[in-house]
């Protein structure tokens, strides 16, 4: 098993920029797709970015691209969601997943495990 712990999080003004980190630990990250999801207050939580496990491929929820950007650091066992000209409507947790399928899944009931999530709050 994985275990997952973000950071990164906090409250930024509007076109500002945070980076958000997804420590794995047990087993090596390098077995796993990662994924970031957010979750607003009242609704479901939402895909925003997924890497696999080499990191040569990566996707995107449309609202976030040219925006965002996720990578990963294999030997430091770190993912990387970099997020930039922040809207107030990226508020939410923000938590990174890992599945072990192989495939970059926007389904979060497709990644078995979950970090606690970091808080992103952006002001207009």
């Amino acid at each position: 098993q994985v275990q997952l712990v973000e950071s990164g999080g906090g409250l930024v003004q509007a076109g500002g920029s945070l980076r958000l980190s997804c420590v794995a630990s047990g087993r090596a990250a390098s077995n796993y797709v990662i994924g970031w999801f957010r979750q607003a207050p009242g609704n479901e939580r939402d895909f925003v970015a997924a890497i696999s496990r080499d990191g040569s491929e990566t996707r995107y929820k449309d609202s976030v691209k040219g925006r965002f950007t996720i990578s990963r650091d294999n030997g430091k066992n770190t993912v990387i969601l970099q997020t930039n000209s922040l809207k107030p409507e990226d508020t939410a947790v923000y938590y990174c997943a890992a599945n072990s399928v192989g495939i970059l899944l926007s389904n979060a009931n497709l990644y078995g495990f979950w970090g606690q999530g970091t808080q992103v709050t952006v002001s207009s």
